[in-house]
């Protein structure tokens, strides 16, 4: 049998084809229809982080015979509706009778199967907390006396208790299964995790058994450079794939046993000049006593006790529930920095340092951007003033992002005086265009119009005070990022007397692939802060 998922007519020109009318099917080897699982009409009423109603992730149950299994709403789809259970798992035969597997308390987040045993793991997520759980589950209604269990449970947020992910192989049919550890009983799985602390990253690969629960650790990275497992050998774990990079070494693949280590590849660094420049995670508190962490790169020759130096403030918001997990340190500065496409670290080619920040929105998921703007402020003041501890120049610092990082540029411009020129590429900035919710907004514009209002750098255009160089794809089809926010930001900025320059790369979509497009956006970029940031006169 084949499974096959078909877009059905009507298409529409206001959704894209992800939410077109799907219908799903299975086939014999004929090619004839056997069973239809699903009937999906065009998902343009599903409500904001909802689902579809009826099955959804159909797939193969990969150890048995035949068997579908796929998970349906029991809230009409709506995470606004109040739910004993928001998700049930189904399983059938393809010429067999429906049954229910199990319901979940929240909401469907993925499962994986073990290769043996009638078992997977189940995980699911509630929006409210920005909760997960793994539980342990089995495939089949034999087993319906077993009850799932909690294998782990944390904030989805919550780099630090990271368990890890569990590991895969392949099947000789091409299904997908859980790699196990060898066991007798197939109870131990494997589950790679960057390992995230204070100091940095340092990646692990551990054994769990869901049996009794107990973890074993078998490797973690050392302190002084970057190593994670790229792939285990055999089933024991005595055997592996390391990849390893440090500040001053590119990546490179190591073969490991117990007793031996053989370098597999031999990459050389690809560009030696950058080595000289260097790199170190910092860690301070915005005005509320939230943590906030950017990873700052020095220019090559640069040192504190030096000449001050031109900056580029470059950021991406992203919510969180708690204070707590907002200022958990992310990346490792232990890592080879790579510089490709049209970076923002090839400022470090031109004599800038570059702080690369965390923007953490905090706030209960329902009404954190109620103070967005506030919050973004308070994040680049306590960044820009830190980084003058380091040789930063604060009267030159140039703030800059893409897409939502691009959103973010024009806010700070609007309610700040941090920064003496910004350049947004990909960007939304009237959200009166995306009125049914944007990024991790739940809210339409109509439940909370001054929100959008607020939010909308394009409403104080008036306030851009500061040179603006806005850079987007003529053919952007991502639907909160048409190519018309930024004409029209042009516009409002220019009639109102700004300092505006907008750049439309022909046949680029959201990011940009053309070697001609690529060196035009270095080239503006490059103009634009040398012209208002590193030449700029004192204020």
């Amino acid at each position: 049998f084949v499974l096959v998922g078909r877009v059905v007519k009507p298409f529409s020109y206001l959704h894209p084809y992800t939410s077109f009318p799907r219908v799903v099917e299975v086939l014999n080897s004929d090619g004839k229809v056997v069973r239809t699982v699903a009937e999906q009409p065009l998902q343009d009423k599903v409500p904001i982080e909802g689902v579809p109603v009826g099955p959804r992730s159909v797939r193969w149950i990969p150890t048995q015979p035949h068997t579908l299994i796929w998970v349906e709403a029991q809230d009409d789809g709506d995470p606004r509706k109040k739910a004993e259970f928001r998700d049930a798992v189904f399983t059938s035969a393809v010429e067999g009778r429906t049954s229910e597997l199990m319901k979940l308390e929240h909401r469907f987040a993925g499962m994986d199967f073990f290769p043996t045993g009638n078992r997977m793991l189940v995980r699911d997520y509630d929006r409210e907390r920005k909760w997960g759980r793994t539980l342990l589950a089995p495939t089949t209604n034999l087993l319906a006396s077993t009850e799932p269990k909690v294998l782990f449970e944390r904030s989805v947020q919550d780099r630090y208790g990271d368990p890890g992910t569990p590991l895969g192989r392949t099947l000789p049919s091409g299904h997908r299964v859980l790699r196990t550890a060898g066991d007798p009983a197939g109870n131990v799985i494997w589950l790679s995790g960057p390992g995230a602390s204070p100091k940095g990253d340092r990646p692990f690969l551990d054994k769990l058994d869901v049996a009794t629960g107990k973890t074993t650790r078998v490797f973690q990275s050392a302190e002084n450079l970057y190593e994670d497992v790229a792939a285990v050998l055999d089933a024991k774990g005595s055997r592996f794939l390391i990849r390893r990079e440090s500040p001053t070494e590119p990546p490179n693949y190591f073969f490991r046993d117990a007793n031996h280590e053989i370098a597999i590849t031999k990459n050389t660094d690809p560009a030696p000049e950058l080595r000289k420049a260097t790199k170190e995670l910092v860690t301070t508190k915005r005005a509320d006593g939230t943590a906030i962490t950017f990873t700052l790169h020095l220019p090559p020759g640069h040192t504190k006790d030096g000449p001050k130096i031109p900056a580029v403030f470059y950021a991406y918001p992203v919510e969180f529930a708690s204070a707590d997990t907002a200022g958990q340190v992310t990346g490792s500065p232990l890592r080879f920095t790579t510089i490709t496409g049209y970076s923002h670290l090839f400022f470090l080619t031109q004599g800038y340092a570059v702080l690369e920040v965390s923007m953490p929105v905090v706030g209960p998921p329902a009404t954190a951007n109620d103070t967005f703007v506030d919050q973004l402020v308070s994040n680049a003041k306590a960044a820009v003033d830190k980084a003058a501890e380091y040789g930063i120049d604060t009267g030159r610092v140039g703030v800059m992002g893409h897409s939502y990082g691009a959103f973010m540029t024009a806010n700070l411009l609007a309610h700040s005086d941090l920064f003496r020129a910004g350049i947004a590429r990909s960007g939304a900035y009237n959200r009166t265009l995306t009125p049914f919710g944007f990024q991790n907004e739940r809210r339409t514009f109509w439940e909370a119009p001054a929100v959008y209002a607020a939010m909308s750098p394009f409403n104080h255009a008036t306030k851009i005070n500061e040179p603006l160089l806005l850079i987007h794809g003529a053919a952007d089809n991502n639907p909160g990022t048409f190519t018309v926010q930024s004409e029209r930001m042009y516009a409002a900025v220019r009639a109102n007397g700004g300092t505006v320059r907008l750049v439309l790369l022909p046949h680029e979509s959201h990011g940009y692939e053309a070697r001609e497009s690529v060196e035009h956006v270095l080239h503006e970029q490059f103009a634009w802060f040398d012209k208002y940031v590193k030449n700029a006169k004192p204020k």
